[in-house]
């Protein structure tokens, strides 16, 4: 909760009670950490296959960390023996989704204040 927080909440201003909502108790997380043990990083994955709230802190962004808790979702829903994953990507996140396969369907829309796409990955 405090990456989902400085990334969101502080960073994008987005509203506290639209960052937390009811999916957080039934949705399967991840946390990427650093050496020293505090977060860094996160991800969840609903039990419909949409991954949602990937968020990693500003200091460490370009180092593969994004990419990583994605990946280590996408493996959380193959077990899940999900048929693929979807997720409202912010639009400029847009490349960073399509570099790992997922495609882009439908308008951009806002949620939040922020533009989004929705995308769509089938495994």
């Amino acid at each position: 909760m405090p990456v989902r927080h400085e990334v969101f909440v502080i960073e994008q201003q987005v509203p506290p009670e639209l960052e937390l909502d009811e999916f957080d108790a039934i949705s399967t997380h991840v946390v990427a950490y650093s050496k020293t043990n505090e977060p860094v990083g996160t991800g969840r994955l609903l039990p419909d296959g949409h991954i949602g709230r990937v968020a990693v802190l500003k200091p460490w962004r370009g180092q593969g960390i994004g990419r990583q808790i994605m990946q280590a979702l996408m493996q959380q829903a193959r077990q899940q023996q999900l048929p693929g994953v979807e997720l409202s990507a912010q639009y400029h996140a847009r490349s960073f989704y399509e570099d790992m396969g997922f495609q882009a369907e439908g308008d951009i829309y806002m949620e939040a204040g922020i533009e989004h796409i929705a995308m769509r990955l089938a495994f």
